[in-house]
Parts: structure tokens; C-alpha cells; sequence
């Protein structure tokens, strides 16, 4: 089957639902079509209905059993687009436009997203060589918020960084990076992660943020003073201040509004696009159907 190279060819392409099916099908099942009940790959498909029948255990399943697609009444023609939008837009694309594109609601737009992000997230790797680690905030500027709700979020909290939500991020020099929401920006909340993620010998990178004392334990750790100067030599945190500016583009720029419950997911996609900008579009596009098996997301989820 021809690969599409662009959105208007994947458009035409799975307009076909038996076309669209046969490519999900084919990524979950690239030896064949395999029982999620239990587990034969003696089957026969069942061509109208677009589902399989399993020989063993008799049950009837589709291709969408156990992945994000799960109980969705949308169709493929549907979702291949969305997934492809959603893998190949730089800054992101909101669950407004998406509606729009699809002519769908905005609430299903809002739900096939999410599951689209929760395919995305990455899996545990380690990085090595020169990392640089940097943390950053992400949330509402204060002054604007109306005065009830200012003072709803302020409840409790002081300071510049009120009302933001802390994320980390490390970055490989010309590889990948992992950015993850954390609690708080204490040693004692970033080490622990810093250690799971960064071998051990690695040339570490930060800034002077207390928090990041004693990582020369482990690593080869240097620091850049930001109040004197932003580079020194190989010492900085240039990269993954670049990161945070992508980052906080599509926030910004696309979502507007991020609720911090749900930041953890935007936060995967940026890191999911970065880590395969190298791909071409179909590339990021056939990632994200691999990983979309075993990773089924609820409203009740999501919405809890």
C-alpha cells in the first residue's frame, strides 16, 4: 500500500475505511490479526462489519480493542487524519480546529487529542554524554485573572511563582530530551529523578539553582551562573532553554488555557515531536499507531 507523503494524501487515502482499517490493522498485527479475548491467531474477517471472528474462543473483536481508538464511535477516516494532525503540527493544534476539520464536537475533538497524547508518551530511556537540565514554569499570569479566580488560585501561595506548575527538563546535546511535570523544584524532588534518568559519568549541565548541588557525586556537573553570563565556554543551557520556547509556543500560542491536571499530556507531545523531528511526517504518524496498542484512555480517566 502507498505511503502518503502530506496531510491531503493521507485525507484521500483513509477516506476508505476499509483502506484505513487494513493500516491500523496492519501495525498492530503485522503477522496477522490476533484475538484480544484469547489470544489465537486463527481468525476470519469479517468483511462488512470490519471486525474479525476468532476460531478458539468465538468472540468477535475489531482492530481498535485495547488501543486509544477503544469504544470510540468515531471512525478511522476520522482518526487517521487526527493523528496525523496531531503528529505533525509543530506548535500543536487545538481541539477547536481540529472540530472545525473534522466536523465533529469540540468535546470529541477535545477527548481524540488527549488519547492521541497518551499514545505519544515515551517510554523510559536513559540519556547520556552532555546533558543539560533546566527546569521551568508553566501557568497564567496572575494580573489578568479576574479577581474571584485570582483569588482561588492564590489561596496559600506566594511568591513570583504562584499559581505555576514546575516542570523539569533534560536534554542530550544533538539527541533526545525527557521533560516531565514535577511537585516542586527541591533537590530532593529533581535528584531522585535526575539519577533514574542520566547515566552515571554523564557531562551534566545547570544553571546555579541550588537544588542541583551535589550532583558531582555522579556526574561530571558544571553550572552557569544566568545573573553573570549564559555561556562559557561548552557550559550551558542553551538546548533546552530551546526546547521550553517550542514548549511553551504551543502553550501559549495554540492551547491558551492549560488546566495542570492535564499539562503532563501537552508536555508528552512536545517531547514526542522533538525526539522524532528527524522522521517524516508518515514516520511520526506510524509511531504513534504502533504505540496506540495497550494504552486505552476513559472519560472517566481523563475527566476524573
Amino acid at each position: 500500500m502507498k505511503q502518503p507523503t502530506n496531510l491531503l494524501e493521507a485525507i484521500r487515502l483513509y477516506a476508505d475505511l476499509d483502506v484505513a482499517t487494513k493500516t491500523v490493522a496492519d501495525k498492530r498485527w503485522p503477522n496477522g490479526a490476533i484475538c484480544p479475548h484469547c489470544g489465537s491467531s486463527e481468525n476470519a474477517y469479517l468483511a462488512k462489519q470490519r471486525r474479525w471472528k476468532c476460531r478458539g474462543c468465538r468472540k468477535q473483536f475489531s482492530v481498535k480493542v485495547g488501543t486509544i481508538f477503544e469504544d470510540s464511535p468515531l471512525g478511522f477516516d476520522k482518526w487517521l487524519p487526527a493523528v496525523w494532525l496531531a503528529a505533525n503540527s509543530k506548535n500543536g493544534i487545538s481541539s477547536h480546529e481540529l472540530a472545525r476539520a473534522l466536523g465533529i464536537t469540540q468535546k470529541s475533538a477535545w477527548f481524540m487529542l488527549h488519547r492521541i497524547r497518551e499514545a505519544m508518551r515515551i517510554g523510559s530511556f536513559m540519556l547520556s554524554g552532555t546533558v543539560e537540565i533546566d527546569e521551568t514554569y508553566v501557568g497564567g499570569i496572575t494580573k489578568n485573572m479576574h479577581a474571584g479566580e485570582k483569588a482561588r488560585k492564590m489561596k496559600g501561595q506566594r511568591g513570583p511563582w504562584a499559581n505555576k506548575t514546575p516542570v523539569l527538563g533534560m536534554i542530550e546535546r544533538g539527541g533526545r530530551v525527557h521533560a516531565e511535570v514535577v511537585a516542586s523544584v527541591g533537590g530532593k524532588t529533581l535528584k531522585p529523578i535526575i539519577k533514574s534518568r542520566v547515566e552515571k559519568g554523564s557531562s551534566v549541565y545547570t544553571d546555579a539553582h541550588p537544588s542541583y548541588n551535589g550532583l558531582d557525586w555522579h556526574y561530571d556537573h558544571q553550572t552557569i551562573d544566568h545573573m553573570v553570563a549564559y555561556v562559557e565556554g561548552q557550559v550551558h543551557t542553551n538546548v533546552i532553554e530551546n526546547f521550553w520556547s517550542l514548549l511553551k509556543r504551543g502553550l501559549h500560542g495554540t492551547y491558551v488555557s492549560v488546566d495542570p491536571d492535564h499539562l503532563s499530556r501537552y508536555v508528552d507531545e512536545r517531547v514526542f515531536t522533538f525526539n522524532n523531528r528527524k522522521l517524516t511526517d508518515y514516520g511520526r504518524f506510524s509511531a504513534v499507531l504502533k504505540s496506540a496498542v495497550g494504552r486505552r484512555l476513559t472519560w472517566l480517566e481523563l475527566t476524573a
